[in-house]
């Protein structure tokens, strides 16, 4: 028995009369909603409230769900709402499903005044999170304690305790990082590209907030200065309350310039040059079907792109699982293809997405499988980077050799 029970009270609402008045246009809203966010209706009450004289006082309203319930109270003459939705994460996570719903009748209430709250329910074991790879498959972690909550004007962003990857970051109920693992990630994200590069000095990152890939690349001596173009604030806030041991300090060193801006347009806007651009950014495809990611998995992105990298530059971003994603994996290549004449897929499986995992380095000129496995190593050793737990030069070679059903998704 896990669930997410989420309320909402709504105050000094602007919606339209019907709903607070009229059971069907109210059983409608709620019928529409809860499709949309994929949630199964088996049953439905709806039950009108008069006053002594006669005039409507709102609506007391319920859906069953094959997940288990959502239900309604209008109070019109205070133009007020309640919601209370609950579901079942026993099989699959419903949360981002049911967040969802809130969401879209809060939109549809328009409160002046809003009071929203979540309730972890069920047995004294901890909750399980479930990653969606896809509609069907999920890679599932263990969660202890949610230990912060924000929700900023873009998404949801969760702190949580785990045993297996210790503090966790969740945006939108989907894995972002981890502290235990994120070395796969962003090690790999950061030094195939950044040892291929004989000097790399610049860099942008777009997402990131975290602040591991600025970690990773101030490893780097000759990195002067790193541009970290995250949109939402609130992330770089609770990564630096709470994920110290994935940062280790690197957001707030002076090398880095901190912009919260819309990536595509900064990119697009901007005249500077960089021997680096990593695109560290959320799912192309979150699990409610939208993603702050999505305008920067474009063709046109990519010219932008490539306008910002210096002759020797590369531009290094994540496709997503080659196994779960092969479609969008493979689209998005094909966009590559297009611009840049340089285009190097790679692996790495990473734990906390239960999945291997696709990156990829392009460019111009630079190619990163030009550089031998003792050239890595060498280099690793005369820019004195500290040990790394992931990366090395047999794994920078290792990293590029695809598996044919990798290779067949190449345009």
């Amino acid at each position: 028995m896990e669930g997410l029970h989420l309320t909402a009270d709504c105050f000094n609402c602007d919606a339209a009369p019907e709903y607070f008045v009229s059971p069907e246009s109210l059983r409608r809203c709620l019928s529409d909603i809860t499709i949309a966010a994929g949630l199964t209706i088996v049953g439905e009450k709806f039950h009108p409230f008069t006053h002594e004289d006669g005039s409507p006082a709102g609506v007391t309203g319920a859906l069953l769900l094959a997940e288990s319930h959502v239900a309604i109270h209008t109070w019109p003459e205070r133009h007020a709402v309640t919601l209370d939705v609950y579901v079942c994460n026993f099989n699959h996570d419903n949360g981002s499903k049911a967040r969802q719903m809130v969401d879209a009748l809060i939109a549809v209430f328009q409160p002046r005044t809003v009071s929203r709250q979540e309730l972890q329910r069920g047995e004294h074991s901890p909750a399980m999170s479930f990653e969606a790879l896809t509609e069907d498959s999920f890679a599932a972690t263990r969660i202890n304690q949610v230990l912060a909550r924000q929700r900023s004007s873009m998404q949801e962003i969760e702190i949580a305790d785990t045993n297996d990857f210790g503090k966790v970051m969740r945006i939108d109920g989907a894995m972002m990082t981890s502290e235990k693992d994120e070395f796969f990630y962003h090690e790999c994200l950061v030094h195939p590209a950044a040892m291929s590069h004989p000097e790399p000095r610049t860099a942008l990152i777009i997402g990131g907030g975290d602040g591991g890939s600025c970690e990773e690349l101030l490893k780097h001596p000759s990195i002067s200065s790193i541009t970290l173009c995250e949109i939402d604030v609130e992330v770089v806030k609770m990564a630096r309350q709470h994920l110290s041991k994935i940062h280790h300090g690197a957001l707030d060193d002076p090398k880095i310039q901190h912009r919260y801006e819309d990536g595509f347009a900064y990119v697009h806007n901007s005249t500077e040059q960089f021997d680096l651009i990593l695109l560290d950014l959320t799912d192309p495809v979150s699990p409610n079907g939208s993603s702050l990611a999505a305008t920067c998995m474009t063709e046109e992105f990519f010219q932008s792109c490539a306008q910002r990298l210096t002759q020797q530059g590369m531009l290094v971003l994540h496709l997503g699982s080659p196994y779960f994603h092969p479609q969008r994996f493979a689209n998005t290549l094909k966009k590559l293809k297009l611009v840049f004449p340089q285009l190097h897929p790679y692996t790495v499986f990473i734990p906390l997405y239960g999945a291997l995992w696709g990156m990829a380095i392009v460019s111009k000129y630079s190619n990163p499988l030009s550089i031998s496995a003792s050239t890595v190593n060498l280099q690793i050793k005369h820019r004195g980077l500290p040990l790394l737990k992931y990366y090395n030069g047999e794994v920078h070679q290792a990293l590029f050799a695809l598996p044919n059903y990798v290779k067949d998704l190449m345009p």
